[in-house]
């Protein structure tokens, strides 16, 4: 939704100004009525509050901007201080003054002044859109209108440790794997580059036909010494173009679908993506989040874009009167055992604790995953250096070998 620049007057008189979200200028007038400000001038604008306030660039480069860690610490103290019946206010000038983060610690001072001024925290909140996502915007607009606020955020605290753990594991687990490919391609343009250019002229004091493989070794090599600043700029621009496609939707869609298919790691991201949807939909659900609107809100949790149009699948299938089974069943993206886990649950009404063990059982088998990983992948990084090394030891000892052969049996 776009967002709008406005001008009004509180109760007291006192100018108010700021920036809000809204589907239009009636919308955000209306919002403003309700928190008791008379709108004097509303216009659509571009500017997003953010972490960095106001403060001079020079200040900022070397500031760390704000974590995932920051808003699930965030979510933990609040629902300590609201379980204490601390006035949130309070509670949010202490965690300003007790912010370890300079950035975050801007980013509460903009909630205060705007719960100050009337605004809901979720609308507080969604003046930061780089920091609390919309997802986290969701529920605690769910806590709002439930009034189990607090209960809310240990909720999101305990996803937001979830979804960090899974991601620092994935990341752990494709480290081995990743450093010994860059290595490989290192090797790669070092030797094309510098060691076979020194073997040429040695090749060429034999007055001899080289092997095959020794020609191709010459000639890729010749090439790459050659044209590299035409083969960089290609890089760059094949680099820059991915870039620029992944960033439509068309594009976005294709890659994510692919990623799926990717063997080996294709199944861990399915997994891990699957748990993650598991858990947030056990958490709207549980929080009394309607079906559709839980899918919707869930939707957004999904980071790959082909699972979340199999999301938005299941919600307007739901929306048409279908049952969550069926919806599940047609997105095919669910094991038969996931579906009939599904099926007990919408039939005995326990949904969200069914979704709950879901969740637990893909993340046993992301755990599983993980720590298999380096076994399933060393395989296939070993018979690459092989091909690798039995190309070069071909092509470069081999017509060593043959020259050695000639000055042992003279003919």
């Amino acid at each position: 939704m776009p967002f709008f620049a406005y001008k009004g007057r509180n109760a007291r008189g006192e100018l108010m100004q700021g920036v809000l979200e809204g589907a239009d200028s009636g919308a955000v007038a209306e919002q403003l009525f309700n928190t008791g400000v008379t709108p004097i001038d509303i216009s659509v604008t571009s500017k997003v509050v953010s972490a960095s306030g106001d403060d001079p660039w020079w200040r900022r480069l070397g500031e760390k901007k704000v974590s995932s860690m920051d808003v699930q610490l965030f979510s933990r103290q609040l629902y300590t201080l609201l379980k204490s019946g601390v006035p949130i206010m309070r509670g949010l000038a202490g965690l300003q003054e007790s912010a370890v983060s300079k950035a975050f610690g801007r980013v509460i001072k903009d909630l205060r002044e705007s719960l100050d001024s009337g605004r809901e925290l979720s609308a507080a909140m969604r003046r930061h859109p780089e920091v609390f996502s919309q997802f986290y915007l969701s529920m605690v607009r769910v806590g709002e209108m439930t009034g189990r606020l607090e209960e809310v955020f240990l909720r999101l605290f305990d996803h937001l440790e979830f979804d960090r753990d899974m991601r620092e594991r994935v990341k752990t687990a494709t480290r081995y794997p990743s450093f010994v490919i860059f290595a490989m391609v290192a090797a790669m343009v070092v030797v094309n580059m510098f060691v076979i250019p020194s073997f040429v002229k040695v090749f060429e004091g034999f007055h001899a036909e080289l092997p095959l493989m020794t020609r191709i070794l010459i000639g890729t090599s010749a090439f790459t010494v050659r044209y590299w600043p035409a083969l960089l700029v290609a890089l760059l621009a094949g680099v820059f173009g991915t870039r620029a496609w992944l960033a439509t939707t068309a594009g976005r869609y294709r890659w994510d679908k692919w990623k799926l298919h990717v063997p080996v790691a294709g199944k861990i991201i399915l997994k891990g993506t699957m748990a993650r949807f598991a858990r947030s939909f056990a958490l709207s659900s549980r929080s009394g989040v309607p079906i559709v609107q839980a899918l919707t809100v869930v939707s957004q949790t999904v980071d790959n874009a082909y699972l979340t149009a199999r999301v938005e699948q299941m919600r307007d299938g739901v929306e048409r009167g279908e049952s969550i089974l069926r919806t599940a069943a047609a997105a095919g993206v669910f094991t038969p055992v996931v579906l009939q886990m599904i099926a007990v649950g919408e039939e005995s009404g326990s949904l969200d604790e069914l979704m709950d063990e879901i969740a637990q059982m893909y993340e046993r088998e992301v755990d599983y995953e993980l720590k298999t990983l380096s076994a399933q992948i060393e395989p296939i990084l070993i018979v690459f250096l092989g091909a690798m090394v039995l190309v070069l030891a071909l092509g470069i000892f081999l017509p060593i070998w043959d020259l050695g052969k000639a000055a042992l049996h003279p003919k």
